[in-house]
């Protein structure tokens, strides 16, 4: 169940929040449509994660009044993927977002302390892949998880990654992020006794397909306990190993 929720929940069984006031908590509205955006405003009520920004194809301006009604609804911090370095810049000027040019993501407020219940590991085939594993890694550093880099430790050259056992046999959640033949998922998912993230990239040579072969190469992975998520969806994968890493048992 979603902390907040549970945690106006508790305050009424203890008597410290009245019926009313928890009522009038979660009546808020629903979402504020401002044109051309309707901001889901209880998305982190439903889902324990607030709405994220898709930077790609909005403007400047757009993203800031998306902002603004999130910051007014008490959004203490809002991610924005796949930023332009453009509207980073404005946005740095008019709303203090920090930007990280390698991942191309945006962030207002500051990262929360880990409260997940382990590590994160996030390990790519090799540095043509980091864009997108440090989208991944920085998702999950958002939403509050240590999240361990393990960069350039592709099969091409195993003793590489095998420098590192330790650090994969710790982890609560791996995401592997390869392109080429994205073999790199199997050999993780070959090592380790926990949930195994595989993301392709577009990294390649023409026979790759901007990184088709990869999706097919770990969607057919023979190591148990690898899923996939889309080409170059780093967003995806490091939300995705959030959700595990801080898995509680429903009673």
């Amino acid at each position: 169940m979603n902390t907040d929720v549970k945690q106006i929940l508790q305050q009424v069984h203890s008597g410290a929040c009245s019926v009313d006031d928890a009522l009038l908590a979660l009546k808020t509205a629903p979402f504020e449509d401002v044109g051309f955006a309707k901001v889901d405003l209880h998305r982190r009520v439903r889902q324990g994660a607030a709405e994220v920004i898709y930077g790609a194809g909005k403007t400047a301006a757009q993203i800031a009044k998306i902002l603004d009604v999130m910051r007014r609804n008490g959004q203490e911090r809002v991610l924005i993927t796949r930023l332009s370095a453009q509207n980073a810049a404005e946005l740095a000027r008019t709303h203090g977002v920090r930007y990280d040019e390698t991942a191309r993501i945006g962030l207002l407020g500051e990262m929360p302390q880990p409260d997940g219940i382990g590590r994160i590991v996030v390990a790519t085939g090799g540095t043509s892949d980091i864009p997108v594993a440090e989208e991944a890694a920085l998702t999950a550093q958002s939403l509050g998880n240590t999240v361990v880099r393990l960069y350039d430790v592709g099969v091409a050259g195993l003793h590489r990654l095998l420098a590192h056992t330790d650090e994969i046999m710790d982890a609560s959640v791996i995401i592997a992020v390869a392109g080429m033949e994205g073999a790199l998922a199997s050999v993780i998912g070959g090592l380790a006794d926990c949930p195994v993230i595989a993301v392709p990239t577009s990294v390649g040579y023409g026979a790759s397909f901007g990184g088709v072969s990869a999706l097919l190469a770990m969607l057919n992975s023979c190591a148990a306990g690898v899923s996939v998520v889309n080409i170059d969806n780093g967003f995806g994968a490091g939300f995705l190993a959030s959700r595990i890493n801080h898995m509680e048992v429903k009673k």
